[in-house]
Order: C-alpha cells, then structure tokens, then sequence
C-alpha cells in the first residue's frame, strides 16, 4: 500500500480513535478521577480500538495480526502514553483542567505522526 493512501487511512483511523480517547479522558475527568489516571483510560480505549482499526485496514498484510505486533503496539502505546499523561497532567496542575481538556487533541495530533512512523516501520512491518 502507498505512504499516500496509508497516511489517509491512518488519519481517519486516528480520528476515530482521538474521539473515543477523548471522550473517555474528559468523562473520567469530568467525573472526578484524576486527569492522569482518566488520560491512561482514554488512550487505552483508543489503543485497543486502534489496534484492531490499523492492523485490519491501515497497514493491512497477508498475516493475521499476532503477538509479536501486540508486543510492539504495547511497547510503543506504554511510551507515547507516558508523554500524553505527562503533558496533559502538568497543564491540568498548571493551567487548570478545562486547560487539559483543550490542549489534549494537540497533544495526541503531535503524538499521531510519532505514532505513524512507529507503526508503518515497526509495529506493522
């Protein structure tokens, strides 16, 4: 598949995953969870989702998706997730958390082209 049509798909992919990811950080948060704890249970839902999106659509093979894609996926979400909880967590101590709510998708859009690059040429490869 060209790097054109997989960035499309990843895109729209993304976007869906973004908007579960967001809504469960923001009603976690809105309910009273910690920011942190409410961001690592919004980007899990967007990761399991996103797994399954990607690897059937995005960066589809002949291959079945199997563990060594799982441990690959696992490994690089547990690190983008670090930065996102850190990011969003100190803007939400600092700015406030309304402040957190809004610079979230920014975060993840940053964290999205990383993540692009770590699944075409790693995770999926």
């Amino acid at each position: 598949m060209t790097l054109a049509r997989q960035s499309w798909l990843f895109l729209l992919m993304g976007f869906l995953q973004w908007i579960l990811d967001w809504l469960v950080t923001v009603g976690l948060s809105h309910a009273g969870l910690s920011l942190e704890i409410a961001n690592v249970c919004g980007r899990l839902a967007g990761a399991m989702f996103g797994f399954w999106l990607n690897g059937t659509f995005t960066f589809s093979s002949s291959q079945a998706l199997g563990r060594r894609q799982l441990l690959r996926f696992a490994i690089a979400w547990a690190m983008l997730t670090l930065i996102s909880t850190w990011v969003v967590g100190f803007v939400g101590h600092n700015v406030g958390l309304e402040a957190a709510w809004l610079a979230k998708p920014l975060v993840e859009a940053a964290l999205a082209v990383i993540s692009f690059f770590i699944s075409r040429h790693w995770i999926y490869h």
